[in-house]
């Protein structure tokens, strides 16, 4: 996990270098003023763009070391500050999406294959195949327009935690957790009932039914529980990618998360910050793809490791 958070972090940093475009002159061209060289120079100093970029580097790797993320340089507060304020949305939107996910794709994807070539697997199969044809943004934007006509229903302008009032958090949330994962139970039903039919064509299955056990335990208990080992994995790519992914629905929804300050960091220049961002993201993948190994051993006691 650490050579792989070194590598993204230097690699992040010194491709930002690469791309044109400069924070400073940005920030006196936004506010409409003419700066000399002097100023330019002198504001780039400040920010410490002036040094070597092994030396930048090296500043920067120190204090993530530290848990100092340092400060960013188009609003110039701390960077923990600004990824704080909008981590708390990004996290609740991306563990009830996926919990949406999970409620409509396992069952879909286990009674599909239960009742394969059937009028239930074609209506589960079409289900999940326009789950992957409409995107989640379009999904979302259907909706507001279907409330707003309907029931005159309006999303909120401002995020409410949940701890503060669960009603008026849930209100604004569901919708987006919804369109998102609808979106993302197609992939995770296909691929459950690919998993739960080749699991069925095995011969312990067919020991299992030949011993006389319930269809219902034979299911639960011994196919179920080794279909869901590849789901497992693809569900928990989905919940670290939707941490940072969600940049459309969230402008769809007005919510100021992860992925709307990704897109303005880098519109910005903002190097710290996207930097920032960049290895919080995949640390977050390195972490759930840690997090699915464990499950994994769990389910499945071939894999576990002595």
């Amino acid at each position: 996990m650490i050579p792989t958070l070194l590598g993204v972090a230097a690699l992040v940093f010194f491709l930002l270098r690469v791309v044109p475009g400069d924070i400073v002159e940005l920030k006196y061209a936004g506010a409409g003023v003419y700066a000399p060289k002097e100023a330019l120079a002198r504001e780039r100093a400040q920010l410490g763009l002036d040094q070597p970029l092994w030396r930048q580097f090296a500043v920067w790797i120190g204090g993530f070391t530290r848990l100092d993320f340092g400060t960013s340089m188009w609003t110039g507060r701390p960077i923990t500050y600004e990824i704080g304020i909008r981590l708390e949305l990004s996290i609740e939107l991306a563990l009830m999406a996926t919990f949406i996910a999970i409620l409509i794709s396992v069952p879909l994807g286990t009674l599909a294959a239960v009742k394969q070539d059937t009028w239930i697997d074609y209506f589960v199969r079409i289900f999940s195949i326009a789950g992957l044809a409409i995107p989640s943004f379009w999904l979302g934007i259907v909706i507001i327009l279907a409330f707003v006509i309907y029931f005159r229903w309006l999303p909120p302008l401002t995020f409410t935690s949940f701890w503060v009032d669960p009603k008026a958090n849930l209100s604004q949330l569901i919708w987006p957790a919804l369109a998102v994962g609808y979106r993302y139970s197609a992939v995770a039903t296909r691929m459950t009932r690919s998993t739960v039919l080749e699991v069925l064509r095995e011969d312990y299955i067919r020991t299992a039914r030949a011993k006389g056990l319930w269809e219902r335990a034979v299911l639960i208990r011994h196919a179920l529980k080794n279909a869901l080992l590849p789901v497992i994995t693809v569900i928990g790519l989905e919940f670290a990618f939707l941490v940072g992914g969600l940049v459309v629905t969230e402008q769809v929804f007005n919510l100021n998360g992860i992925g709307k300050l990704f897109v303005e960091a880098i519109s910005q220049r903002d190097y710290t910050m996207v930097q920032s961002l960049v290895v919080l993201t995949s640390f977050v993948f390195i972490f759930v793809n840690f997090l699915v190994d464990l499950i994994n051993a769990c389910l499945d006691p071939r894999i576990r490791y002595q």
